[in-house]
C-alpha cells in the first residue's frame, strides 16, 4: 500500500502545483505589456523548496519585476482579493477562496542593523537571491516548470544540508533571526553544520536581544510545529545554541521516550510547549510574561499546568476519573496529557501508556440530559437562577458518573427556585 508521502510525490510529478489554472492566470496577467521582459516572476523559497521534495504546498510566494503598485494595478479588476500586506517591504497578497499568494518585488539590501533593512527595488534576479538567508530558500521556478538556482541550493537540498548564503557572519549580522530560523531549517533538513557557520552562530547569540519577543516566539511556533522537532534533542550543537534562546526549555530530555513509542504521536504546537516547559514551579509562567504570549495560550498552558499536578496528585486520573476528566477538558488535552506524565516519569512502562492511549480512545460521553427546556417544564423561568440550577445540576452529574436520578434533579430545583 503506498503511503501518504509517496502518493504526493507522485501528484506533484504528474500535477505540478504550478500548471493549477488560478496560478497560470495570475503569471498571464503579470507578464502582460511586458512581452520583451523572458521573466518577470517566478516562484521562491517555500513551495519551491516542497516541490523539488514532492512534499505538499501550502503558502506560496511569488517574486517579481513589477513593483507593489503595478500588481495592483493588474489585479484591481480581476477575482482575486489584492491586500496591501507589506507595503513598506514591497508585497502584496493575492487570495481567492483558498488560494493564498504573496507577490514581493525583488530587492536588495542598502543597509541593515541585525533587525531590519532598508532595501530598494532591483530587476537583477541574482540581486534578490543574494539577499535571502539560505540556499535552499533562493531556488527560483518559473510557471514552466524551469528552475533557477543561482546560490546552488537545489545541490544542498538534496544533500539535506543548510547553509546560508554567502558568509555565515554577515548574513546573521543582517537580521539576527536567522540564527532562530537556521535550528528551524536544520532540524528538517541539516546533516552537517559547517564549522564556520557553528562559530557565526554562537559569535551572535547577543544579537537575539535586539530582535522583538513577537518575532522571535513566532519562529518558535514553527520550530515546534516541526514532524521533526524531537530530532533536536539528538543534535548537540543545535540543543546548545536552542538551551541558549530560550532557556526555559529546561526539559528537552523529555523528548528521549518519544523513541520507544510505536508510532510518533501527533502533538499539537501548543501541547509540546506545555510539555516541555511545565513543571511544579513557575517556569511557563515566566515563559509566558516573557513572550506576552496570548491570552489563550496562556489559559491552555495554566490548565495543563494544573493537571500536571492533579496527576501527581490524583492516581484515578486516568483511570476512574477519565469519563469526568474528558468531558471536562476534551479528548485532546487529555490524550497530551498522558503523553506528558509518560515522558516525564521514567517509571510509567510503555505499555502503561498505550493502555490509557487505548482507553482514552475508546471513551464516549454521554450527553448532559438536561436543559432549559426542561427546567421550564418543572417551572424554572430564564435568567440567573436557571443558569444556577444548571450549573448545580451538571456538577451532580459529573459527581455521580454521568447519572441523575429523578429524585435528586427534584431536590436541586427546589432548593434553588426560591
Amino acid at each position: 500500500m503506498l503511503n501518504s508521502k509517496l502518493i504526493q510525490k507522485i501528484r506533484q510529478k504528474f500535477f505540478p502545483f504550478y500548471k493549477n489554472k488560478d496560478l497560470k492566470f495570475v503569471f498571464k496577467k503579470l507578464q502582460e505589456d511586458f512581452p520583451k521582459t523572458p521573466v518577470n516572476a517566478m516562484y521562491v523559497g517555500g513551495c519551491v523548496r516542497k516541490y523539488l521534495m514532492g512534499e505538499k504546498i501550502d503558502d506560496i510566494d511569488i517574486a517579481t519585476s513589477l513593483t507593489p503598485d503595478q500588481v495592483k494595478e493588474k489585479f484591481k479588476d480581476t477575482k482575486f482579493n489584492v491586500i496591501d500586506t507589506g507595503i513598506k517591504h514591497g508585497t502584496v497578497t493575492l487570495i481567492l477562496d483558498k488560494l493564498k499568494l504573496e507577490l514581493t518585488t525583488l530587492r536588495k539590501d542598502i543597509t541593515t542593523d541585525g533587525r531590519h533593512a532598508e532595501v530598494e527595488y532591483t530587476d537583477n534576479w541574482k540581486e534578490d537571491s543574494n539577499r535571502r538567508d539560505f540556499t535552499i530558500n533562493a531556488i527560483y521556478l518559473d510557471t514552466y516548470g524551469n528552475i533557477f538556482d543561482p546560490q546552488l541550493g537545489k545541490k544542498d537540498l538534496e544533500n539535506n544540508i543548510v547553509k546560508f548564503i554567502g558568509d555565515p557572519q554577515k548574513r546573521i549580522e543582517e537580521d539576527y533571526l536567522r540564527i532562530v530560523r537556521f535550528i528551524r531549517f536544520s532540524i528538517d533538513f541539516q546533516n552537517k553544520i559547517e564549522e564556520s557557520t557553528i562559530v557565526a552562530l554562537k559569535l551572535n547569540l547577543n544579537g537575539i536581544k535586539q530582535i522583538s519577543k513577537e518575532r522571535i516566539f513566532l519562529e518558535l511556533h514553527k520550530i515546534l510545529k516541526s514532524k521533526n522537532f524531537y530530532k533536536l534533542e539528538k543534535n548537540e550543537i543545535l540543543k546548545e545554541i536552542f538551551l541558549l534562546i530560550f532557556p526555559e526549555f529546561k526539559y528537552l530530555e523529555r523528548l528521549k521516550k518519544l523513541d520507544i513509542i510505536p508510532k510518533k504521536p501527533f502533538i499539537d504546537k501548543d501541547d509540546l510547549l506545555s510539555i516541555l516547559i511545565v513543571d511544579d514551579k513557575d517556569n511557563h509562567e515566566y515563559f509566558s510574561h516573557k513572550y506576552k504570549i496570548s491570552n489563550d495560550l496562556r489559559n491552555k498552558m495554566n490548565v495543563f499546568a494544573q493537571n500536571f499536578l492533579n496527576i501527581r496528585e490524583n492516581k484515578n486520573f486516568f483511570l476512574k476519573d477519565l469519563k469526568k476528566n474528558i468531558f471536562n477538558y476534551g479528548k485532546n488535552h487529555i490524550k497530551a496529557l498522558n503523553l506528558f506524565n509518560f515522558l516525564n516519569n521514567k517509571k510509567i512502562k510503555l505499555a502503561d501508556f498505550l493502555k490509557i492511549s487505548k482507553m482514552i480512545d475508546g471513551t464516549s460521553l454521554p450527553e448532559f440530559p438536561i436543559d432549559g427546556n426542561y427546567l421550564k417544564g418543572k417551572g424554572i423561568e430564564e435568567g440567573l437562577i436557571m443558569g444556577k440550577v444548571l450549573r448545580l445540576l451538571k456538577e451532580e452529574w459529573l459527581k455521580n458518573n454521568f447519572e441523575l436520578k429523578e429524585e435528586q434533579i427534584l431536590k436541586i430545583i427546589k432548593d434553588n427556585s426560591n
